[in-house]
């Protein structure tokens, strides 16, 4: 059921996520400046991974209350979404700029996300309820454990990232085929 309250703990928690997005970013692409000197940078991974790992509970946690609790709303439907793409846009743009993700693979996923979301919207003023899909979570889920193995130097994160690319990439497709199918005179 879709209510009308703006203003609850899954909206607070996505919102919460919109904020620590920049903040993450921030860490990563300014580990030059002065305001860090004498600070190591793989400190500020961490402290660019620890808000990540926040922000990403709250992903979690957000759908999980408006789903259980029935607080779902369409600010919700449009907030969530948006602090996920938010969150992973930063990462990936953030490690990019550091030189620890491929820019062929941010490039796909991006180019992926940039495109869905126009789609979805193109449904939403059709009438056409595109909701995230199962493959359109686990695609996610593979994009921050990506962000996460990257952010710490761990090994395996650019495999990790390459596999999130190919469950990006067909989870577009499932959006792709979904939308047309919607769209088909019956």
């Amino acid at each position: 059921m879709l209510t009308s309250q703006i203003f609850n703990v899954p909206n607070t928690l996505a919102f919460i996520r919109l904020l620590l997005a920049p903040l993450m970013f921030f860490f990563l692409v300014n580990q030059e400046a002065s305001l860090f000197e004498g600070i190591h940078a793989s400190w500020l991974n961490y402290i660019a991974a620890f808000i990540f790992v926040l922000a990403s509970a709250t992903d979690f946690f957000d759908g999980y209350i408006a789903r259980t609790f029935d607080q779902i709303t369409t600010l919700g439907k449009i907030l969530d979404p948006l602090a996920d793409k938010m969150l992973t846009l930063a990462g990936f743009l953030g490690l990019m700029i550091l030189g620890s993700a491929s820019p062929w693979a941010i490039f796909l996923i991006l180019t992926r996300e940039l495109f869905i979301t126009g789609l979805r919207v193109s449904a939403v003023a059709e009438g056409i309820d595109i909701s995230a899909s199962w493959m359109g979570k686990v695609k996610t889920v593979a994009q921050m454990i990506a962000i996460g193995f990257l952010l710490m130097g761990w090994p395996g994160g650019e495999l990790i990232l390459w596999f999130a690319v190919i469950l990006t990439l067909y989870s577009g497709y499932e959006y792709v085929r979904d939308f047309f199918k919607a769209t088909q005179p019956n």
